[in-house]
């Protein structure tokens, strides 16, 4: 399974004959979004910058609630994750567990208040966890590693984080890299995943958004 992060909180999964679009953005946010098609497209919430599957070409199914999907060999759960006191249900956020090739991968959208025990349970096993780190509309990054710690994930990718061209107020991931005691880390073009090169402890993997300047 091959990981592309097209920019914000989009990636690509695609193996040989599936293709999964998430979180798909509009050119607002400073990148193009994604002209290639798509078998599966999730949308963890309704705000434009994660919801413009309109766009994505293909006829894709496209998963915006809770529950359990099967479609062209793809697997999806999607969980509804808890709303922070004081927010409309316009802004509920669906995290969903993504199995292609025999990986699961979980991309957890907006994540704004911790998880449940149950919500751990009904996410996991987790192989690769697509987590926010920017701060804004997401929990704090203290926060959000205790989610990461609780998914016990082997790979975590960051996402939705202050990058060049995108015109989102986000915070970048100097504290995250301190924290996680990174000193320097490479960001790759794509991550190439097998259920036989998954790491024993836990890795961090930073891709450079591949999204094409707006």
């Amino acid at each position: 399974m091959e990981l592309i992060w097209l920019g914000h909180a989009c990636f690509r999964l695609r193996s040989d004959n599936q293709v999964v679009i998430t979180d798909p953005f509009p050119d607002t946010v400073g990148l193009r979004p994604d002209p290639r098609p798509a078998t599966v497209v999730t949308v963890s919430n309704s705000h434009p910058n994660h919801s413009n599957w309109g766009e994505v070409t293909g006829d894709p199914r496209v998963l915006t609630a809770p529950g359990e999907y099967q479609y062209a060999g793809v697997s999806v759960r999607g969980i509804m994750t808890p709303l922070a006191p004081g927010l409309p249900q316009e802004q509920r956020n669906v995290a969903f567990s993504i199995s292609i090739e025999g990986i699961n991968v979980c991309h957890l959208g907006d994540l704004n208040m911790a998880l449940t025990a149950k919500q751990v349970a009904d996410l996991s096993p987790v192989d690769v966890l697509l987590v926010p780190l920017g701060g804004g509309c997401t929990l704090e990054m203290e926060e959000m590693l205790k989610v990461m710690e609780s998914l016990a994930p082997k790979i975590v990718v960051p996402m939705h984080y202050s990058t060049p061209g995108v015109n989102v107020p986000l915070q970048g991931l100097e504290g995250f890299f301190r924290r996680m005691g990174i000193s320097q880390l490479e960001a790759l073009p794509r991550l190439s995943v097998t259920t036989s090169n998954l790491p024993e402890d836990l890795k961090v993997s930073l891709l450079a958004p591949q999204g094409r300047q707006a």
